[in-house]
């Protein structure tokens, strides 16, 4: 009777301390990483989320699926950091999304506003990607939005600049709009703006002072955009602060020159860096060769590639040493190429290639969880059996 009691004892110890192991899985679909923490399901032709996803997941790629609808089915993954939902087909932003998030990414999708319940409780949140939608509104509430350093809205259907926009950002993107004016105080309190990209609009002449409360503005793209230089009344104070400028100013109104502002000179002799403008998804590199039969899915790393992109030099993430994976941030087009009627944004279409997220300890992780799992059941079975 003792061994049998001794011999049940051991059996229940040993499903303890193999409990831990079912539960790190990883949805068949998609390819995990970092414990199964940093999970990949993109491009895998869904229109659902997939089932087994553990609850302490920290990184979600679900670009390039047909995903419609996502309402209340995230909010319980607290630790999500990373959300990207590139390339679906969402007519609006989900609900309740994890309010632990630091990066959505919602591009290439169908939204056609943002109001102000959408972001008022995302007080952690760094960057915010809504570009190539059909936005025509955004609705921010003041003093939400705290920790939001970049915000992309560029190729969408806006006529004036948003108002009210959260004044701790960094980087503002409007490019390839239809932006006709900028109200009177919509930038005063963006004191700390340094990018602001307003190339391929619809601006034929902005108010004297539009910008001058812009105190720490570095970059600004305004080319390509239909001024109304015979308008000497209206365009004069635009000119003017455009050379007087501290700033980088890309594509100077009324062709006067593809660079202008104080910092023109400096500009011209080192290379500038590369345009935030659309952030393509977030893709998990690998160390292993790309398939070459596998589908096109991931952006391929191009030329203005750099090692580590403009918002892990801002510090907007932090190393954390328990997540290994690199994410890669490609963009097509860097400032470089820049001129009065080019842009600093890149649409990220899919490449012939596709870097293979999954390596070889996913699949063993993957074998060892079913032979747990097997074992973990005849064990249960003897144990009851003993009795």
């Amino acid at each position: 009777m003792a061994a049998r009691c001794a011999s049940s004892l051991l059996l229940l110890l040993l499903l303890l301390l193999l409990g831990g192991r079912v539960l790190s899985i990883c949805p068949a679909v998609c390819s995990c990483s970092g414990g199964h923490r940093i999970v990949d399901c993109s491009s895998r032709g869904l229109t659902k989320l997939p089932l087994g996803l553990q609850h302490n997941i920290r990184f979600l790629n679900l670009s390039f699926n047909s995903l419609q609808a996502l309402d209340g089915q995230l909010s319980h993954y607290a630790h999500l950091r990373t959300l990207d939902l590139s390339y679906n087909r969402l007519d609006h932003l989900p609900p309740a999304l994890p309010r632990s998030l630091w990066d959505i990414r919602a591009a290439g999708n169908h939204l056609r506003s943002l109001d102000k319940n959408d972001t008022a409780y995302h007080w952690n949140l760094k960057v915010l990607d809504l570009s190539e939608n059909k936005l025509e509104r955004v609705v921010f509430i003041n003093n939400t939005l705290l920790s939001l350093q970049v915000l992309n809205l560029s190729h969408n259907k806006f006529w004036t600049v948003p108002t009210n926009m959260p004044h701790n950002l960094e980087s503002i993107d409007l490019s390839h709009n239809y932006l006709v004016q900028i109200l009177p105080g919509s930038l005063d309190r963006l004191a700390r703006l340094a990018r602001f990209y307003l190339h391929a609009n619809r601006f034929s002449w902005l108010s004297e002072g539009a910008f001058e409360n812009l105190t720490a503005l570095a970059v600004m793209s305004l080319g390509d955009n239909p001024w109304a230089c015979e308008d000497e009344e209206n365009m004069t104070g635009l000119l003017r602060w455009a050379e007087k400028t501290r700033a980088t100013v890309l594509g100077c109104p009324c062709y006067t020159r593809p660079i202008c502002g104080q910092n023109q000179e400096a500009a011209a002799g080192k290379a500038r860096p590369s345009a935030l403008g659309t952030l393509p998804p977030l893709r998990v590199s690998s160390r292993e060769e790309p398939d070459a039969a596998s589908p096109a899915r991931t952006t391929e790393v191009t030329a203005s590639y750099q090692a580590k992109s403009a918002l892990l030099e801002t510090g907007a993430y932090p190393d954390e040493s328990e997540d290994r994976a690199v994410f890669v941030w490609t963009s097509s087009t860097s400032l470089d190429s820049f001129s009065t009627h080019t842009s600093t944004t890149g649409r990220p279409w899919p490449s012939t290639k596709k870097p293979v997220v999954a390596n070889p300890r996913n699949k063993a992780a993957g074998l060892t969880t079913r032979w747990t799992v097997t074992l973990t059941v005849v064990l249960t079975a003897g144990a009851l059996a003993s009795f």
